[in-house]
């Protein structure tokens, strides 16, 4: 029997980083290093933050391993992307409701998120009849912010991704 409370284990350095450059940092940083193209990488991310704050809760995480697919993004990389908003994506789903019910002309619908829980809790069938078109006036108004968004978050995260890139592979080529 091997006594293992003698044995220290020295901790790894993704042990030692923050939990924010755990999550964030270092999977972008191991996907640059693994072959993906800056390019891609930001198509990815801005796809992820695009698609991570559309307004119809539970949807997010199936909609972005549809569009990784479909476009060939890196899975991983979209959803830390996605997930990376979701506080976002709660705050904005009630922002988005109520933009397409102005766009639309329509009568604001009063509800909060605590509500809305519990009636599709209660009963789903009733609840899509009484929403649905509240959530069709939300996918609306994300889908007018989501386009330009996308671009400039592309455009945006572009470059930062080359420095990063480049800082890396300066690293390496030092470590080496």
């Amino acid at each position: 029997m091997t006594d293992i409370t003698n044995q220290s284990e020295e901790p790894t350095p993704e042990k030692k980083a923050p939990w924010w450059k755990r999550w964030f940092v270092q999977p972008i940083a191991r996907q640059l290093t693994q072959g993906i193209t800056v390019e891609k990488l930001s198509w990815t991310i801005a796809a992820g933050l695009v698609l991570g704050i559309f307004p119809i809760m539970g949807s997010t995480t199936f909609i972005c391993f549809i569009a990784a697919w479909a476009f060939g993004l890196n899975q991983p990389a979209i959803q830390v992307a996605c997930h990376a908003v979701y506080a976002l994506h709660l705050a904005l789903i009630l922002v988005f409701i109520r933009a397409g019910q102005w766009l639309h002309g329509a009568d604001p619908i009063f509800f909060s998120i605590t509500e809305l829980l519990g009636r599709f809790k209660d009963d789903p069938v009733q609840f899509f009849h009484d929403f649905s078109l509240a959530a069709w006036h939300g996918i609306v108004a994300w889908a007018i912010v989501a386009v330009p968004l996308f671009f400039i978050l592309k455009w945006s995260l572009t470059p930062i991704l080359g420095r990063f890139a480049r800082r890396l592979a300066r690293e390496e080529e030092v470590a080496s």
